[in-house]
């Protein structure tokens, strides 16, 4: 099997959807024992130079018409039981609180590309 450059590497990440590289951090979790978003995370302060809130509040708006998808998520993301998470998906409300910006766009883009409206805050 030949081995990729981190340019062809780079180049297929961005044609994966959010779902698809999330699967392979999970995938690099079991195959390796390691959590590669704990290394992205710590390198993340001493490069980023954004202005603003270093923490963000994750708000759903609006479930969106595939509620079955956005109650997975929030259930995994939460670690809320399943009739939680359908109240949460239903209601509205923060989904998670004071985290750092980078986690919140993260969880933003899971969350809008199962239909969700969020905002962050």
């Amino acid at each position: 099997m030949a081995k990729l450059t981190k340019d062809e590497f780079i180049s297929s990440l961005k044609e994966m959807t959010i779902l698809e590289v999330k699967e392979l951090v999970d995938a690099m979790k079991e195959e390796f024992g390691i959590d590669p978003t704990a290394v992205a995370v710590a390198a993340a302060p001493a490069e980023a130079k954004e202005e603003g809130p270093s923490t963000k509040t994750v708000v759903l708006k609006s479930a969106g018409g595939n509620k079955i998808a956005v109650i997975k998520i929030i259930k995994e993301l939460t670690g809320l039981g399943l009739v939680e998470a359908k109240a949460l998906a239903d209601k509205g409300g923060n989904i998670k609180e004071n985290i750092p910006a980078a986690d919140a766009e993260s969880i933003k883009a899971q969350l809008t590309e199962a239909g969700a409206e969020v905002e962050l805050a």
